[in-house]
């Protein structure tokens, strides 16, 4: 797990090239503190640097950029392949030779012997660049999942990358702001993929690879093939077996490491499940990392402690107060790469696992949207019945709407982010607009103006699951979690999102993966004789921290002279009165304090 930057230019000197791409890395030293490297190739005004964090192989044999025996490759590798052991096996039987036991030297083996095929057969998460010597080409390429990051800037013949946005702006490669973030991070409470915070710079979509041609400065973005599903499992019997086997799998895989490894364990089904998995293998080795509050309807002690108590690890438990999180805050901030209404969270839990002496540890997320573990799952038919009246009933200003509701206007524009927006956005257009002094017509076009992905328009449980995959999780969860906890060193491992347990999950008839009454079913059902029913058997809690409370008596959040114009303060006025939500609250702290 690792920090990556580059550059392609024949519009700069090889010494520029080289000096910014060692300041990107300066920006990135927190997600590699172990080593830094660079690779430079003169001729062709190219530059690939890293930042390591080791995790397997902790040698010098380690050391990236990386190229083959032969060098006929080059690669700045950030992630883990899991099926790498595999991997290196089908390849030293066609006469391949290794230096190292990295998996970074697998993909480079992958690669030389069947080329960008090699992509669709990785089984990890991952972002890297490569640099294929004899035909002069350079790949950009990110898992399926898109749970490790890729930013590009492609612009006059010039390709840059890197793995946090900041890189850009500390390098001097890319400096002007969005003008249009802000209405993005008012509308969903974070920046959506592929845009950031900058002006011509991108987020690589998940499952695509950029190819970059030397020869004529030129690109080709494609996405990479995948495994389609194999036929629909239709038997109840046959789909928990399927589960069973292949999170099993996931997990097994997930824990190869040379360095320490933990879980999350916050008292909820998918950490508990993860937590007792892992245990089976690692045992006393297995180490927990657990949060609790003082404000009891957050605490989740006993939950935890239920877990703990069936396990011979050792438990890391922190008592997390309002003073920690006045103190943290400009930390947490400043850790943000770019603003988002989550990630505090993350934040906390990543700076203990690393006190504790942590270096990688597995994480739940993926399981509420595979399993249907969210209250949209259930919301989103109302949302198609809403869809089937005139979109004329909606048409009325929203200033004159209760705050529920204002969310409904939406429905007026016809694109699958307006459909996501009107089941969980965070303000309405014209809040938006009243904020930003802006119309209600430009918000939409910024909003509304790209061409919408492929999205179902079924309003049933897959249709949720779209929009929690690729919306909140890809942009929020994921997102979130990579920054804060490679912020401190930490790398976190998702079993639920790997490649061949999403296939399974997948695989299995809607009628049986979903449950209206009990979230998450079918999960649960795989494994009822490992999970306590206690863990399962409650009301859903989620990894959250009592922020409605601790933000209203932060000085600065909660300060309406803090905010320029009426509709802000207005709103901070409501939240002071517990009648907006906190992450609002943060949203408009973030605006103010970067516009």
């Amino acid at each position: 797990m690792c920090r990556i930057a580059g550059i392609v230019s024949e519009k700069r000197s090889s010494n520029e090239i080289r000096d910014k791409v060692k300041l990107m890395c300066s920006a990135l030293q927190h997600g590699g503190p172990d080593d830094e490297g660079i690779f430079e190739d003169e001729e062709l005004h190219l530059a690939f640097g890293h930042r390591r964090l080791s995790i397997i192989d902790l040698s010098s044999n380690g050391h990236q950029p990386m190229a083959d025996v032969g060098k006929n490759a080059w690669i700045t590798f950030n992630g883990e392949i899991y099926n790498y052991p595999e991997l290196k096996q089908e390849l030293l039987r066609s006469g391949v030779q290794f230096r190292s036991g990295t998996d970074t030297e697998v993909i480079l083996q992958a690669y030389l012997s069947w080329g960008a095929a090699a992509f669709a057969r990785f089984r990890g998460m991952f972002a890297f660049a490569l640099y294929d010597v004899s035909k002069a080409l350079t790949y950009l390429v990110r898992d399926t999942a898109g749970i490790k990051p890729l930013y590009y800037s492609a612009v006059n013949g010039e390709l840059c990358f890197a793995s946090e946005v900041r890189s850009f702006k500390q390098a001097g490669l890319a400096t002007e702001n969005d003008p249009n973030w802000q209405v993005r991070l008012l509308a969903f409470g974070h920046i959506p993929e592929p845009d950031t915070t900058l002006k011509n710079v991108f987020s690589l979509p998940k499952g695509h690879f950029l190819c970059w041609n030397h020869r004529n400065a030129g690109y080709v973005l494609n996405k990479y093939e995948a495994d389609s599903f194999p036929d629909a499992v239709t038997s109840d019997n046959n789909a928990r077996e399927s589960i069973h086997h292949a999170l099993r799998q996931s997990v097994n895989r997930q824990l190869i490491a040379d360095a320490p490894i933990g879980v999350f364990l916050s008292g909820g089904i998918d950490s508990s499940l993860l937590t007792l998995l892992a245990h089976q293998q690692k045992k006393e080795q297995l180490k927990t990392i657990s949060i609790f509050f003082d404000e009891k309807s957050y605490d989740e002690r006993r939950f935890q402690s239920i877990i703990n108590n069936k396990i011979n690890g050792q438990n890391f438990s922190h008592l997390v107060k309002e003073p920690d999180f006045q103190a943290f805050l400009p930390q947490i901030i400043s850790a943000m790469d770019m603003p988002t209404t989550d990630g505090i969270n993350s934040w906390f839990i990543s700076k203990y696992a690393h006190d504790d002496g942590l270096k990688s540890v597995l994480s739940g997320v993926g399981a509420d949207e595979l399993f249907g573990g969210y209250p949209s799952f259930n919301r989103i038919k109302y949302l198609g019945y809403l869809r089937r009246l005139p979109s004329s009933i909606f048409n009325v200003s929203g200033h004159f709407l209760p705050d529920h509701y204002k969310r409904l206007t939406l429905l007026t524009v016809e694109h699958p982010a307006a459909d996501y927006l009107a089941l969980r956005g965070l303000f309405s257009l014209a809040d938006i607009s009243a904020v930003l002094d802006t119309s209600e017509g430009y918000i939409k076009d910024v909003l509304f103006g790209a061409a919408p992905a492929q999205a179902p328009c079924s309003y049933n449980y897959e249709h949720a699951e779209w929009f929690e995959t690729h919306f909140y999780m890809q942009n929020q969860l994921l997102r979130d979690t990579d920054i804060m906890s490679m912020h401190h060193g930490l790398e976190v491992r998702v079993p639920f999102l790997d490649e061949d347990f999403i296939l399974a999950a997948r695989s299995i008839a809607p009628g049986i993966r979903f449950n209206k009454k009990q979230p998450k079913k079918l999960l649960i059902d795989s494994f009822n004789n490992l999970i306590p029913s206690e863990i399962w058997n409650r009301p859903k809690m989620g990894f959250t921290f009592p922020l409605q409370n601790w933000m209203n008596r932060h000085k600065q959040i909660s300060n309406t002279d803090s905010y320029k114009g009426k509709a802000a303060q207005d709103i901070i006025r409501q939240f002071k009165n517990n009648r907006v939500h906190w992450s609002k609250a943060f949203a408009l702290y973030h605006v103010q304090n970067n516009g």
